[in-house]
C-alpha cells in the first residue's frame, strides 16, 4: 500500500514525514536517478513510486500521488487519459519535455492540474512547480507558456508565403513580447525598418496585426517556442 493521499489544500506540516508524494515516469534509469537525486533536498516531498512505463504507476500508485512527473518526449495517451478519468482523486501531472507537441496534450487531461518544465530545470523550479500543481495551480515557465497554449497546426490551413531570414528574426523577437524599439537595439537596425518589416509579415501571414501574426506563427510552425 502506497503513502496515504496528500488532499487539495491540505498544509504543509513540519514534521519528518514527506507531506506530498509523487511517482516518477522515465523510461531511463538513469533520468529516474537523476530526477531522485535532483528532489533529495526537499524533505516533503517523497517518492511513492517510480517505473519505466505507465502501467507499473497506475498499479502501484495511481491513488495515492500528488504529482505525476513525466520525463519523456511524449505523453503516453490514451492510457493517461482514461486512468486520471478513472481516479477519484487524480493527481497533477508534470511533464519535462523539449517538445511543444507533447506539452499541448496536457489541457486535454483531466488531471488536477498540469505543469510543463524543461528538462534541463533547478532544483528550485522543480521543487516550486511540484508545491504548485499539488495546490492545484497551473505551472510552466515564461519561455514555454506560448508553446503549451498554442492550438495544435491545422493540416488544412493555407501555408504562408515564405518569410525572408530578417523577416523570421523580427517575428521571433514579437513573439517574444518585444517593443519595435527593443527589436530594433536587438537587431542593430532602424525602429523605422522594424516597422516595414513587421508590415510584410503580417501581409504574408494575411493577418493585422501582432497578437494574430504570433498566433498564426505558431500554428504554421515558424516560431521557436
Amino acid at each position: 500500500m502506497g503513502p496515504p493521499y496528500a488532499r487539495l489544500g491540505a498544509p504543509i506540516a513540519r514534521q519528518s514525514e514527506p507531506t506530498l508524494y509523487i511517482a516518477i515516469l522515465a523510461a531511463a534509469p538513469a533520468l529516474r536517478s537523476g530526477l531522485r537525486a535532483l528532489l533529495g533536498g526537499q524533505a516533503h516531498i517523497g517518492i511513492a513510486a517510480e517505473a519505466a512505463s505507465l502501467p507499473s504507476i497506475l498499479d502501484e500508485a495511481t491513488e495515492s500521488i500528488d504529482v505525476l512527473l513525466i520525463a519523456a518526449d511524449e505523453l503516453p495517451e490514451p492510457e493517461l487519459s482514461q486512468a486520471l478519468a478513472d481516479a477519484e482523486f487524480p493527481p497533477a501531472v508534470l511533464l519535462l519535455s523539449e517538445q511543444p507537441e507533447a506539452a499541448r496534450g496536457l489541457p486535454r487531461l483531466a488531471a488536477r492540474a498540469w505543469g510543463w518544465l524543461p528538462p534541463d530545470c533547478s532544483e528550485d523550479e522543480l521543487a516550486a512547480a511540484i508545491n504548485a500543481l499539488a495546490a492545484g495551480l497551473i505551472t510552466t515557465t515564461p519561455a514555454l507558456l506560448p508553446a503549451a497554449l498554442a492550438p495544435a497546426p491545422n493540416p488544412d490551413e493555407a501555408p504562408a508565403e515564405d518569410l525572408t531570414e530578417r523577416e523570421l528574426d523580427v517575428l521571433q523577437l514579437l513573439a517574444e513580447g518585444l517593443a519595435n524599439k527593443q527589436i530594433a537595439l536587438q537587431l542593430g537596425i532602424s525602429e523605422h525598418t522594424v516597422k516595414f518589416h513587421s508590415s510584410a509579415i503580417y501581409a504574408k501571414l494575411g493577418v493585422t496585426n501582432r497578437t494574430e501574426a504570433v498566433r498564426r506563427a505558431a500554428r504554421l510552425g515558424l516560431l521557436v517556442l
